[in-house]
């Protein structure tokens, strides 16, 4: 019997709406979608639980744009649990997808094996997966004490478990930060902090409040050259980078540790989006979008971090909640294709979300930039420009433009080219 709503026929039951993940985006697209006027949706989530990782997130940070209040990771998936409950959605849980077909059937198995839904539109909001060690290339044996920086936070946050006593972070992305606080806090010590970028990968707040304020050292242009130990980590060797991100011969140094955690970042999971033909962005290994948030594929929609890696959840919840609209919209309505223009990656730029736009209605475009920069500035085109003290990779870009600036555009405009320059350039 799924979650909210009543027994279902697997092999002959067609859905307004199919929902693929039950994370913060995939709730909140669902919700939005049940406010704006559709009623037979169906959220199909692998786990066992809803609310994705938010709940291994017992910290605080979440909520403060969306609900002015600071919460707790599960305190902030609790409120859109309790609301999707309200409207009687549909969930499956322990479910795995296993294929989306061109006419949007969507194959999936669960304890009661192999069914299939049909689906007037899909919202994909399957989430992302932390890079493993293997993708990193470091030379080594195969010890114990090695482990994503999110295994380390279930272990602790969830399973009340310390998987050790002496800690190394390679990667400074923000889960791996915030558990080098939490680490500290139970009583372990961090030794290091090592980042291969002459930048952090996270956000600045989570560099000052996690890593300054507990005093764990970070090595900025540095990476771990060796892992140590047979049965157990024993230690590691990290070095000094050089601008092709080699180790730099005589920088070596050697830490004892017995625990390695990997926070070298995320990968959309998007094995499902490949499968059904929907055309992948080959830098934020998402799905291409356009202002609606629509793919490749009519009808079929992404968002959250299955789309580009979010800093904040807020910002997941805003644009699920988009998805959800124009989900419900293609349902009622139809499709209505637009002209589209091309958003293009300018000077300084490393990725561009939605890829296209129409130019008809008010759209926000979010970025990264590739490298730091001081007193930067931000253009589309020749129609908007956005002034900023300081740019940094780590740290997501909005860009607010409205049908006003686009009434600048010539009528035979096919594209946009977005750049980020800084004083002198």
């Amino acid at each position: 019997m799924p979650t909210g709503g009543k027994k279902l026929e697997m092999e002959t039951d067609t859905f307004d709406l199919i929902v693929i993940g039950a994370g913060p985006a995939g709730l909140a697209s669902a919700i939005k979608a049940k406010e704006s006027g559709i009623e037979k949706i169906m959220i199909i989530e692998r786990g066992e639980y809803l609310g994705g990782l938010l709940d291994q997130c017992i910290h605080t940070g979440f909520g403060l744009q969306y609900f002015k209040e600071d919460l707790t990771g599960p305190e902030y998936a609790r409120r859109f649990i309790e609301k999707m409950r309200d409207l009687r959605i549909n969930v499956l849980l322990e479910s795995m997808v296993l294929r989306i077909e061109s006419d949007k059937k969507v194959t999936f198995s669960n304890k009661k094996g192999i069914h299939r839904f049909n689906a007037k539109s899909i919202i994909l909001a399957m989430g992302c997966r932390e890079r493993p060690r293997e993708s990193l290339r470091i030379p080594g044996t195969r010890p114990s004490g090695i482990f994503s920086a999110g295994t380390a936070q279930r272990y602790v946050n969830v399973d009340g478990y310390i998987p050790g006593r002496e800690f190394v972070i390679l990667g400074s992305g923000d889960v791996g930060m915030i558990m080098g606080r939490r680490l500290s806090i139970e009583g372990a010590e961090v030794k290091a902090v090592v980042e291969i970028l002459p930048w952090i990968g996270g956000l600045i707040r989570n560099e000052v409040q996690c890593l300054r304020d507990f005093n764990i050292p970070l090595y900025l242009s540095h990476t771990v050259c060796q892992i140590h130990g047979r049965n157990r980590v024993s230690g590691v060797t990290i070095a000094e980078v050089d601008g092709n991100s080699n180790p730099i011969a005589g920088t070596e140094k050697k830490i004892d540790c017995d625990t390695l955690l990997i926070s070298a970042g995320l990968i959309p999971e998007n094995e499902l989006s490949r499968s059904a033909g929907i055309k992948i962005d080959p830098v934020t290994k998402g799905p291409i979008v356009n202002e609606i948030l629509e793919t490749s594929t009519a009808g079929i929609f992404a968002c959250g971090n299955v789309l580009h890696v979010h800093d904040l959840v807020d910002n997941v919840t805003l644009e699920a909640e988009k998805a959800g609209i124009n989900a419900a919209a293609y349902v009622t309505k139809g499709n209505t294709p637009l002209k589209q223009i091309g958003l293009k990656a300018g000077e300084n730029i490393r990725y561009i979300v939605p890829q296209s736009i129409s130019g008809k209605e008010n759209v926000t475009i979010y970025l990264r930039v590739k490298e730091p920069r001081k007193k930067a500035e931000i253009k589309v085109g020749n129609i908007f420009k956005k002034a900023e003290r300081v740019v940094v990779p780590s740290q997501m870009i909005d860009l607010r433009l409205t049908v006003k600036e686009f009434g600048m555009l010539e009528y035979d405009t096919h594209e946009l080219i977005i750049s980020c320059q800084s004083e002198g350039d």
